[in-house]
């Protein structure tokens, strides 16, 4: 298991890498753009936000409980900038999606071009150029339904201590979930089908999503978080799943 967490790890560190090659730079510059705007965007939300929760806490402790208020505040600040930065990066592959797709598409000709080979290009990618935005408010649905019910238990001692760690996780499972679709929603799989494929490679798929939220979380490196990691998830599901049969989960 912890192989293959490290394993998935690497992947999203491999996207990085391939970056700069030659054939993938122009369409990581758009995603790129997009992201740097965006998290700009976060950075300056999150800044406010967290002062005002501050005061928040504050004023909500009698004078008593002050002391509560150094327990409570890195509880309540780290899942605000865990809702914060998921929800931008959301949005930002909600507006970038169409162009992750045509760079996930390069990076499967570059490695197996007997498999992207095999859609009619044109076509597919129009088709998921179209389709894209869609998807993702399914997803953001999807997050919805489990963040909802944690934001709640978060604010219900003494659940709240392992608040933090459901977050990281609950996020790390759903940017994994974003960028495998790049890969195998072209082999057919629906969103269902993907969620059940990636719980039975569950270790790889938490080391993948649990580096590409360190990626989001870093300065810098978080403006090439989203391009590097559909990088990474096309590079891993073409390698892990080489040898198996892209079909419907079992139920």
């Amino acid at each position: 298991m912890s192989l293959a967490l490290v394993k998935g790890a690497g992947y999203a560190l491999t996207g990085l890498r391939w970056l700069p090659k030659a054939g993938l730079r122009r369409f990581v510059a758009i995603p790129l753009l997009v992201n740097t705007a965006l998290f700009g965007a976060a950075l300056w939300l999150a800044s406010q936000q967290l002062q005002r929760l501050d005061r928040a806490i504050q004023d909500w402790l009698p004078q008593w409980l002050d002391w509560l208020h150094w327990l409570l505040w890195p509880l309540f600040a780290l899942a605000g900038l865990v809702v914060i930065f998921y929800g931008f990066t959301l949005v930002a592959n909600l507006i970038g999606s169409p162009f992750n797709s045509l760079l996930a598409e390069r990076v499967e000709k570059m490695i197996a071009p007997s498999i992207a080979g095999a859609r009619a290009p044109a076509e597919a990618t129009w088709r998921d150029f179209l389709a894209a935005p869609w998807v993702e408010l399914r997803r953001l649905l999807y997050f919805a339904a489990w963040a909802l019910p944690l934001l709640v238990l978060s604010f219900v001692p003494p659940v709240n201590a392992a608040a933090p760690a459901l977050w990281a996780g609950l996020v790390s499972w759903m940017l994994a979930l974003e960028y495998a679709d790049y890969p195998l929603g072209k082999r057919g799989l629906k969103f269902r089908q993907q969620r059940e494929l990636l719980r039975r490679h569950w270790p790889l798929t938490l080391g993948f999503g649990g580096m590409t939220l360190a990626l989001t979380l870093i300065p810098i490196l978080n403006f090439l978080a989203m391009p590097a990691a559909v990088i990474g998830a096309t590079l891993m599901w073409n390698r892990e799943l080489s040898g198996s049969r892209w079909h419907e989960p079992p139920a």
